[in-house]
């Protein structure tokens, strides 16, 4: 359905890629853009139903009430501004175990409801007591166990739980400078899922290309990740041209340059405590929205304010500083060569970038002697993401100076 064709700003390497070839391309991303990838390590649900907020706002880190709140309008940022705009920005969440520890994240959105659109007229349809929809981007991984979990919680709860996998397709909208560097007349921070949220649909298509009305969104985690969205499987969504698809790992690779680790097999599922993989920091995490299953173990370590080990970004290279060719594997600790301590674990690996959770005091003291160990010949970096908050890295300070 999908086919990927070169982008010709990208280095041949990048086209359709193998690990091997990525331990020299983190330059290369950040020198290029934009680029867009079909997100096949992500799954489409659908959530429909009078209980539906209630339901997720009891499972979920993230306060959902907003997706049943009337929305405001806006100003519109396309192409056509004259038209009111009126759209919900997406959000991301996590589902966690009764013990705090991560299950599941997930990308909600709202499509417009039936009173909120236009119809071809310009006029809106009129109030429908209709049944809130919301879609969500999931780990495709985890896609059955996902739904099963789901439905084991719903009990007498009003609400439909469906896959859609089939119908509606993840994408990223990623590169150097994306989001800082585009006109908003080019990337809206904030678009329509499907028709209406009374943009101007004739308008989108002309600006845009397209005939569907489909949106991309500001990806809600970080500005610097770029643009995210849901869009039917059988359409490229706007603004991707032939030669801009990327094969989901230059995808991956970015992620893994700023630090974020997305989905279940990056953030252990059933093991990793959201915080440590900085969940908070990418607005996962409502601290003022009142009980969901595992809140307890997150309002207790967030007010205690000690967190010793965070999610890093990480390069392995060789005694001359040069990116490795070995290849790392998830897993594989990550020692202090000089006192044989372990510091951490790597948790995703892709060529010469990866993350791995690590102690920050051994992360940061500057000695040059992380390895990997039974690979003492690989070294390890551990780079402080431009994006963290600045008391996390004061926090730091303050307990190295403590020791």
């Amino acid at each position: 359905m999908h086919r990927f064709k070169p982008f010709h700003q990208i280095p041949k390497s990048l086209h359709r890629t193998t690990s091997k070839h990525f331990s020299t391309q983190q330059t290369h991303l950040d020198n290029v853009g934009p680029m867009a990838s079909l997100l096949k390590t992500r799954a489409v649900i659908q959530f429909r139903g009078p209980d539906t907020v209630k339901f997720l706002q009891g499972l979920l880190t993230n306060d959902v009430r907003k997706f049943g709140e009337p929305v405001g309008e806006q100003t519109s940022t396309l192409v056509t501004p004259n038209v009111p705009f009126v759209s919900i920005p997406p959000m991301y969440a996590a589902m966690l175990t009764p013990q705090g520890r991560f299950l599941y994240d997930m990308f909600l959105y709202r499509p417009p409801r039936p009173d909120e659109k236009l119809d071809k007229s310009g006029s809106g349809p009129g109030p429908n007591p209709g049944e809130l929809e919301l879609l969500a981007d999931v780990d495709s991984s985890v896609l059955d166990e996902l739904l099963e979990t789901l439905k084991k919680y719903r009990l007498r709860s009003k609400v439909d739980i469906e896959n859609v996998a089939e119908k509606f397709s993840c994408w990223q909208r990623f590169g150097g400078n994306l989001s800082e560097s585009s006109p908003s007349s080019e990337e809206p921070e904030a678009g329509s899922v499907g028709w209406g949220g009374t943009v101007d649909c004739a308008g989108v298509s002309a600006s845009r290309g397209n005939n569907l009305g489909w949106q991309w969104y500001s990806d809600p985690r970080l500005d610097c990740l770029g643009f995210r969205g849901i869009f039917p499987s059988n359409t490229t969504p706007p603004l991707v041209e032939d030669d801009k698809e990327t094969d989901e790992q230059n995808y991956l690779l970015w992620r893994y340059m700023k630090g974020i680790a997305e989905g279940s097999a990056e953030i252990p599922k059933g093991e990793a405590i959201p915080l440590e993989y900085n969940l908070a920091g990418l607005n996962a995490i409502s601290f003022d929205k009142g009980c969901y299953v595992g809140q307890e173990l997150i309002a207790r370590t967030h007010h205690r304010g000690v967190i010793r080990k965070r999610l890093l970004p990480l390069k392995f290279l060789n005694d001359s500083g040069k990116d490795v060719k070995q290849k790392v594997t998830r897993g594989s600790d990550v020692v202090d060569a000089a006192t044989g301590k372990k510091a951490g674990v790597v948790t995703a690996a892709l060529g010469s970038r990866g993350l791995g959770v690590l102690r920050l005091e051994a992360a940061f003291k500057g000695s040059g002697t992380l390895t990997i160990q039974g690979l003492e010949d690989v070294k390890v970096e551990a780079i402080r993401p431009e994006w963290w908050p600045a008391e996390w890295f004061l926090e730091h300070q303050q307990h190295s100076a403590a020791a």
